[in-house]
């Protein structure tokens, strides 16, 4: 169990990401969202954006390279990405349809940390 470097530069730049769109939501964009009504979507999509930069960059320490830890992953990454990226687009502009579209990166965030349960972790018993 090696650490990847490129796992460990995107889980990074998500987190990255994660604490600057947190802070333009709190500053930057707060009159929008405040007219838009999209305060919480806003702290929605940024608290879900870190917690999930952070257990990437965790596996990215723990990295092993069997199917459910790559599944687990991409399922996490697309998910962080299509959860939140729709929230953060739905908070600042308003467009609901938006709305229907954000459950996919759910669903795919679920997925992530059921493969994560169910994979058989190196030096444990079954």
């Amino acid at each position: 169990m090696k650490p990847d470097p490129k796992k460990i530069r995107l889980a990074a730049l998500l987190g990255f990401l994660a604490v600057a769109l947190g802070a333009f939501g709190a500053h930057g964009l707060q009159p929008a969202l405040i007219e838009h009504g999209t305060v919480e979507i806003w702290k929605t999509a940024s608290h879900y954006h870190l917690v999930h930069a952070v257990v990437l960059l965790v596996l990215a320490f723990v990295h092993t390279d069997d199917a459910p830890a790559r599944w687990s992953w991409s399922c996490l990454t697309w998910g962080v990405l299509i959860f939140s990226g729709t929230l953060y687009t739905l908070a600042i502009t308003g467009t609901k349809w938006l709305g229907a579209i954000t459950p996919v990166g759910g669903l795919l965030m679920l997925t992530g940390w059921l493969l994560l349960a169910i994979r058989r972790w190196p030096g444990t018993v079954p």
